[in-house]
């Protein structure tokens, strides 16, 4: 079996090279037998044009073969999936040739010479590629054999084809015992695939009980959110790991194999299911124009940045001040538009330019100058700090960047008639009880204070909560104190927050932007608040471990109450006051909130700018209060008795 290792451990292009030279020489061997069976005998062409139609059958072939993805199939697990791509092909490729025979004009071929040619040609791909994999996995490195007493026992949570995909590539390991598969499908209840049985969700406690089972793998990857939810649900009171496979796109080969599989993750839970982008809203003030991202590198950023990138910007100027982040970005996207380069069957991205800026946006130099040079129609302003306890002992400074750097930014912007402004604010903004939310919403009430209603520059700002797994995100933290063991770490037991995925908000404060006429404050919905503490025991719980407190003293991971930290709420709110309207999109709202007239906050911002520069931190906690609506430091915002207030943006508009 050296030869089939060694075809293993080749390049991928150079297997491509292979599976081509063989699919040219099996579909010309394919046409000449069709030609010689018709005609009963050994047939040779009889004039150069007939050479010419026979040489580009195989030439029609690979490139339909190509063009179907034949190519990125993995020869191994070709599956059933894999022949029916396989045949498809070859009929497309057939008919195609069948249709240059016709045009032609060249005599002397038996129509039935098509259908041969088609039968003979699937049966040789097919069988080649069938060979091939019984080859390869021979000679494929095995597992260390285990007997059956060490073998993990296992249950699939879906029995359908991805399912039964998965099954097999267990089976190969020869390190799982599969007990049973469970399935919602009524049809399937009781019935047995490829040896094992499927029970309904209702049995799965029993199972697990009586068979020992310590890991469930969730085979549902083109479900929905919500029925994946609901399976990880119906497992979370049992003591196992889940883990799950990937996206249905992200095996869209047809191929599973065990390193697929992945631990669920909180994500998967706190996910929702995706609203179709509205495609005017993504590109109308994107698509050819010169867009600046302050912050780039930060969690929201970055995901802008990606998705910019998609939708044929001009030029991405990437504004950041940490060189490290800076750096990794531009290298992502640098290898991101190599990468689809070298891909001719994934769409090509735009050739964008993309220009790296390393600076604060306090430096008015820097960003006039930047904005200048390279013209800049749109800026996303995404750069703040934004950690509540660090801007909190930190004031002087998590002012100066968030608000003054916010100010300088948008004055420069107005000077150089830039077109669009959008602010990527955050749900602390509102009646805030910490220096970081008052930052932010000064920041909203210059921008609100710039806009006029017939100005050159649009500005606005899009007002959401916390993000999934961004740095210094609770999820990122628990997960950490989990690996480690425990304790896992919580504020409050009635703490309660938002949460969104980084590529969803990201979407929306893009299409958020796209809607402004000037001075608008946008508000996501976030979806239903979610309470830390049942968060932090969800999570204990996926890792296939168990909370430790008085109720189960013997447990694996104790949480522990450490006390809310300085600045922090018990509630997170959206919204000031009840002024909401929608919008054309389902997520994004649209609310009127009070404005200071701009001669009045300059004032403001003038005396809080003198606080700071004399370290004057009673008299800066003077001029917010004074100036930020709400302003309460030290609060725990709003007692349970308000709790109707904390509702999904979307429920308070009926």
């Amino acid at each position: 079996m050296r030869s089939a290792v060694w075809l293993i451990e080749r390049p991928r292009w150079f297997k491509r090279i292979f599976l081509i030279v063989n699919d040219m020489a099996l579909l010309t061997i394919a046409l000449w037998a069709a030609y010689s069976l018709r005609l009963s005998q050994f047939y040779v062409p009889e004039s150069f044009g007939m050479i010419l139609l026979m040489a580009a059958a195989p030439i029609i072939g690979v490139i339909t073969f190509h063009m179907r993805g034949l190519y990125k199939l993995v020869t191994r697990y070709i599956g059933p999936e894999g022949t029916t791509r396989i045949y498809v092909a070859v009929i497309i490729a057939v008919l195609a040739w069948a249709l240059l025979v016709l045009l032609s004009g060249i005599k002397g071929h038996p129509r039935s010479v098509v259908v041969i040619y088609g039968l003979i040609a699937a049966g040789l791909i097919r069988l080649s590629r069938q060979w091939a994999a019984a080859l390869l996995l021979k000679g494929a490195p095995q597992h260390k054999p285990v007997s059956f007493d060490e073998r993990k026992n296992v249950i699939i949570y879906g029995a359908g084809a991805m399912g039964v995909q998965l099954l097999r590539a267990l089976n190969e390991t020869n390190q799982f015992n599969m007990v049973a598969f469970i399935d919602n499908s009524p049809s399937l209840a009781g019935q047995v695939v490829h040896g094992v049985k499927v029970l309904r969700p209702g049995k799965i406690g029993k199972v697990i009980s009586t068979e020992n089972v310590k890991e469930v793998l969730l085979a549902m990857p083109s479900a929905l959110r919500s029925e994946r939810r609901a399976a990880i649900k119906a497992l979370e009171p049992f003591p196992v790991v889940v883990k799950t496979l990937p996206a249905l796109e992200e095996i869209a080969s047809g191929r599973v194999e065990v390193s697929d599989l992945r631990p669920i993750e909180v994500e998967d839970l706190l996910g929702r299911d995706p609203v179709a982008p509205e495609l005017e809203l993504l590109t109308g003030h994107v698509k050819d124009k010169v867009v600046m991202i302050t912050g780039a590198g930060g969690s929201i950023g970055s995901e802008l940045t990606r998705q910019l990138l998609e939708l044929g910007p001009k030029s991405l100027i990437l504004f950041e001040l940490s060189e490290v982040a800076l750096y990794e970005i531009e290298m992502e996207i640098e290898e991101l538009k190599w990468r689809r380069a070298k891909e001719p069957e994934v769409q090509p991205l735009a050739d964008t330019k993309i220009i790296p800026v390393l600076g604060s946006v306090q430096d008015r130099k820097l960003v006039a100058r930047t904005i200048s040079d390279y013209d800049v129609e749109v800026i996303y302003h995404a750069a703040a700090y934004k950690h509540v306890p660090l801007v909190e002992v930190n004031p002087f400074t998590g002012l100066q960047n968030n608000t003054f750097g916010t100010l300088t930014l948008a004055e420069v912007a107005k000077e150089a008639r830039v077109e669009r402004f959008v602010l990527v604010s955050s749900d602390k903004a509102v009646r805030p009880t910490n220096v970081m939310g008052a930052s932010k919403r000064l920041a909203e009430l210059i921008l609100q204070a710039l806009a006029e209603p017939h100005g050159t520059t649009v500005f606005t700002m899009v007002r959401f909560g916390n993000v999934l797994d961004s740095s210094g995100s609770v999820v990122r933290r628990f997960r950490n104190q989990i690996q480690a063991g425990g304790p896992v770490t919580v504020t409050h037991p009635e703490i309660i927050r938002y949460f969104m995925s980084i590529p969803e908000a990201a979407q929306l404060v893009i299409q958020a932007g796209a809607m402004a006429s000037g001075g608008e404050v946008f508000v996501l919905d976030m979806g239903t608040p979610v309470k830390i503490d049942d968060l932090a025991r969800t999570m204990v719980r996926l890792s296939g471990l168990e909370v430790r407190d008085d109720t189960n003293p013997d447990g694996d991971i104790a949480i522990e109450y450490i006390g809310l930290r300085r600045g922090e709420k018990l509630y997170e709110e959206l919204l000031i006051g009840e002024n909401t309207t929608g919008t054309s999109h389902p997520r994004i709202f649209k609310n009127s909130e009070p404005v200071l007239a701009y001669a009045e906050l300059a004032a403001a911002l003038e005396r809080l700018d003198d606080a700071i520069q004399r370290h004057d931190e009673a008299d800066l906690q003077e001029m917010l209060r004074a100036t930020v609506e709400g302003y309460k430091p030290g609060s725990t915002g709003h007692p349970a008795s308000v709790k109707d207030e904390w509702q999904p943006v979307s429920r308070m508009l009926h």
